[in-house]
């Protein structure tokens, strides 16, 4: 059994070596709770003020502080928004809902 709560633990700590960057949240950073899309493609990001950012602001205001739960990756030449892992799906930026662009 215990091993069990150590896989969970390694699992976690690999997930975050793949970010680039864990900012540190602002006590008032907002939270993405909804993925803007076009095409199925993310272009931007809902916020829990209801505002909505493009992809480049939403990555902007993360490194800045102004948005907790996610660190920011890249693939190739392109950096994006990635939850932080913390065991819980639910607020895994693909389970959130998608609102069209």
């Amino acid at each position: 059994m215990a091993s069990s709560k150590k896989d969970t633990g390694f699992s976690s700590t690999l997930a975050k070596n793949t970010l680039d960057d864990i900012p540190s949240p602002r006590s008032d950073a907002k939270e993405i709770v909804g993925l803007v899309k076009h095409g199925g493609k993310t272009e931007g990001y809902q916020l829990s003020d209801g505002s909505t950012v493009s992809k480049e602001e939403g990555i902007r205001m993360a490194k800045d502080g102004e948005i907790r739960g996610v660190g920011v990756a890249h693939r190739k030449d392109t950096e994006y928004l990635k939850s932080i892992p913390d065991d819980s799906e639910g607020n895994n930026l693909g389970s959130l809902p998608s609102i069209s662009g």
